[in-house]
Order: structure tokens, then C-alpha cells, then sequence
């Protein structure tokens, strides 16, 4: 069940020449390119339809073919062993591995037709979380001058109440041959622009290692609040102003939010799930996974804008482990372990905010490094392949039960209305009433568009 507006692809010249015709139209009504695009913005932020957005990422690349469009009438060696089923919507068929998603469809937007070009796992995902393509080759980590991710971007935009962080990442960070991942974090934008990184305090972890190294992660639950509020009092009496205030603005920032947070009622009650019903905990499951999306949805509703959760282990681990690079065994890893914790998470999520009345105005985003490999690799598992792969939006004003755009009949190119994950970042932007022109600043106080792509017809 494919729509049939038309997008527009990333590579396509009326895209590129968009921002001449906004700076042809700012020059009629005698304002700056910069000025016009900034009153686009702030108009657009008066008719929002998602108040927040919670941001679920597949690390390591979700096999396409395997779940979201699968081809029943490929030659065996594409379309692997699972078999389809029917789901709540007429015409729609996903993988028989994701039972409660298939009747959810009705609140789902598939898009099968997003492509990029680059099949690193880093820089796959740096496409997708900056909506821009990698600034350079090999195992990319985090510098200063890279794109914000789109957590960051949203939280230049939306500021949340007192003690709340802006933007929240659960439950650690991304990591890929023991390095940190550009595209999390705050780019030109900087540090303090950085989501948060919480750890989510319960459920059975992914099997493998979800490593720091040496980002900061908070761990609330360990933390001896009365002892945190003498030692502040402590600090506040006893501290010098030994320099400029500007030499100590990122750390004083990070100190000052992770104390706010800490003593912050919102906060601390959003992070207790133990104050969540026994019922409702029980839809999400007892995984690690699945609590990180409970405990996504309590920090929307306690203020924060924006949350992103791994719903997988951190770290690669040479695809070895609960994450979704499945150049081996594909089949029963993701039988066995990964698509149960995202089929019964996600779902839980998704009826949990239809319940709660809270779906309208939360968008639900499902995004991953690339797909797989159309062929099946001599060891039961698909490569990397970014060439078209299939993504999620839930929520937040999008018209669900649909499909957007289609794959050729193996999976491996987009088939009608290909697109990017520009056009998907401009979706969201739009959902979350920020115009896809809106400006950012780095730290020279450059602007920058924030998107180069244009809104899919999902709304």
C-alpha cells in the first residue's frame, strides 16, 4: 500500500535550488535570506503537532527484507526464511517475527524508498542522526566541527522546564572499534549541546558490551541525594572565581544540569520506573530495551523534548551480540533476540501513549544505520547496504497506515519516490514545528540551514 504523492529526492535539482528561490522571495520582501528564514521559524513553532519526539535507533543496521519489506516472491537466497503476515492494515505485510507491530500498522508510516551511500557503520549513522553526509572517511569520532545530531538540533529550539534536560540519550552511547560515534552529539553547535546520556536503571541487558569510554553517563538510582545537596552547599561557600567565566562555561553547565537533575522532582520521578502501574510495566517487558522506552516516554511527559534510545547493545562488539549487525546468523538473532525486546517495546510504547491520549502530540521515530544485504552471505547473515532500507514515524500529526515509497523486487534500490534522510529529517522538523530553513549557529556564529531536505507527505 504505497502512496502516491510524489517526494523529492535528495539529489534532485529542485531541492538544491530550494534555498535560491527562499533567498528570491526574502529579497522581494526586502529582508535577509538569514532574517526571512528565522521569521519561517518561529512562525512555524505556533502550530506544532508533536510536542516531543522519542527517537528509537537500531545500531548496527536493521535487515530490511527481513522485517519491514520483505519479498515472499524472490529467489530463496534473497528472501531468507521468514514468512509474512497479514497486519491490522489492509495491503500492509511485515515479518512474522513482529506480531504486536503488525497490529499497530494503523498508527505506522513505513517508509521503504530511504537510501544513502555510505555502508559504514559510523557514518551510516551519522547520515541518519545529522541528516548530512559524513564529513570524512573511516572510523569517524566525535569533533567539534562535525553536524549536531538532530537531539541537539531540536534542542537549540525547544528549552525545557528548570532541572529538565533539553535532550536525553538512554541507555548509553553508540560505540564502533572502541570509539565513540560521531552523530550523537553536539557538533558546531557545542557541548552543551550534547544529549544527555542516562543509564536506564533496570531490566536484562543486550548481550555484549555497551561501553562508555569516558563519556559521561549518569546512573541516578546510585546517587546519595542528601549527601549531593550538603556537598553543593559546600562547594557554593568555599568556590573562587579563579578566571573568566567564559573559560568554565561547558563544565559549570554539565555540573550545574547533572546536580539540577539529580534534585529535580520531575526528574527523579520520571527515572523511578517502580512509580510506573505493574500492568504498564509489564507491556514494555522485562528488558533492558524495553525499559529504556518506558522510561523515554516518562522523561517526554516530565519536559524533556527530545529523547533517543539504543534499542540494542552499544557496542558493536565485531557483530558479535544483541545489536543489529547481522553479517552472521541473521536468522536466529533476529528470531531469538532482537526483534522480541523492539516488537514487544515499541509496541507497549505505541499503546501505552494512545491510552495516556498523548500519541497526537508525541512523535515516534524508528531509524537505523542502513539495511542489509539483499543476498544471504555464505554464514547465514546479511552485509551492510545502505542502497535503500526501511525506516518508522508513529505519532505526533503523522497519518498512519501507510507505506511510502518501495523497493525493486530483491531490495536493492528504491523501486518509487526514493529519498533520504534529509527528507526524513525535514519531516520531523516539520512535525515538531520547526522549519526545515530555520538556522543554526556554530560557534563563530555562522548560520546554517538545518536541513537539506524537504518534508515527506506523511502528515
Amino acid at each position: 500500500m504505497t502512496t502516491h504523492r510524489k517526494s523529492v529526492s535528495t539529489t534532485s535539482p529542485d531541492n538544491l535550488s530550494r534555498r535560491r528561490m527562499l533567498g528570491a522571495s526574502a529579497g522581494a520582501a526586502g529582508l535577509s535570506l538569514s532574517s526571512f528564514l528565522a521569521a519561517k521559524a518561529s512562525a512555524g513553532l505556533a502550530n506544532a503537532p508533536a510536542k516531543s519526539c522519542i527517537l528509537i535507533y537500531c545500531w548496527g543496521g536493521m535487515s530490511h527484507i527481513d522485517t519491514w519489506d520483505m519479498k515472499p516472491d524472490a529467489a530463496s537466497e534473497i528472501r531468507g526464511i521468514f514468512s509474512p503476515i497479514s497486519t491490522s492494515t489492509p495491503g500492509i505485510v511485515v515479518s512474522e517475527h513482529l506480531p504486536c507491530l503488525s497490529q499497530q500498522t494503523e498508527k505506522l508510516a513505513i517508509i521503504r524508498s530511504i537510501h544513502h551511500d555510505d555502508s559504514a557503520h559510523g557514518r551510516g549513522m551519522y547520515w541518519n542522526l545529522t541528516g548530512h553526509r559524513p564529513p570524512r572517511a573511516g572510523n569517524i569520532a566525535p569533533e567539534s566541527g562535525d553536524w549536531p545530531s538532530i537531539a541537539a538540533m531540536v534542542s537549540n529550539f525547544r528549552t525545557a522546564p528548570k532541572g529538565v534536560p533539553n535532550s536525553v540519550r538512554l541507555p548509553y552511547p553508540m560505540v564502533d572499534n572502541g570509539t565513540l560515534q560521531a552523530g550523537e552529539y553536539g557538533g558546531f553547535l557545542g557541548t552543551k549541546f550534547d544529549p544527555i546520556v542516562i543509564r536506564t536503571p533496570s531490566g536484562e541487558e543486550f548481550g555484549g558490551v555497551s561501553r562508555a569510554l569516558g563519556s559521561q553517563v549518569l546512573k541516578l538510582g546510585d546517587v546519595d541525594l542528601p549527601r549531593l545537596q550538603a556537598r553543593r552547599a559546600l562547594r557554593r561557600k568555599l568556590e573562587d572565581q579563579v578566571s573568566q567565566a567564559n573559560d568554565f562555561v561547558e563544565f559549570d553547565h554539565f555540573r550545574d544540569l547533572a546536580q539540577e537533575m539529580l534534585l529535580s522532582s520531575a526528574v527523579k520521578e520520571a527515572y523511578d520506573l517502580e512509580r510506573e502501574d505493574p500492568k504498564v510495566r509489564e507491556t514494555y517487558g522485562h528488558h533492558i530495551g524495553g525499559h529504556s522506552l518506558l522510561l523515554a516516554r516518562r522523561l517526554t511527559e516530565a519536559g524533556v523534548p527530545i529523547v533517543q534510545v539504543c534499542c540494542a547493545a552499544g557496542d558493536l562488539n565485531g557483530a558479535q551480540g544483541d545489536m543489529w549487525d547481522t553479517h552472521g546468523n541473521n536468522f536466529n538473532r533476529l528470531k531469538e533476540k532482537l526483534l522480541p525486546v523492539f516488537d514487544q517495546g515499541t509496541s507497549a510504547l505505541l499503546s501505552d501513549l494512545e491510552q495516556r491520549g498523548t500519541l497526537s502530540e508525541t512523535l515516534v521515530v524508528v531509524l537505523t544505520d542502513f539495511g542489509r544485504t539483499p543476498k544471504i552471505n555464505g554464514a547465514a547473515g546479511r552485509d551492510h547496504y545502505p542502497g535503500v532500507y526501511s525506516v518508522l514515524l508513529a505519532g505526533g500529526g503523522i497519518q498512519g497506515g501507510q507505506v511510502y515509497g518501495s523497493s525493486d523486487a530483491v531490495g536493492a534500490l528504491p523501486l518509487d519516490q526514493p529519498c533520504g534522510p534529509p527528507d526524513v529529517h525535514a519531516t520531523i522538523f516539520r512535525q515538531l514545528g520547526i522549519s526545515p530553513d530555520s538556522l543554526i549557529r556554530d560557534m563563530l556564529n555562522r548560520p546554517f540551514p538545518i536541513c537539506d531536505g524537504t518534508p515527506l507527505p506523511l502528515a
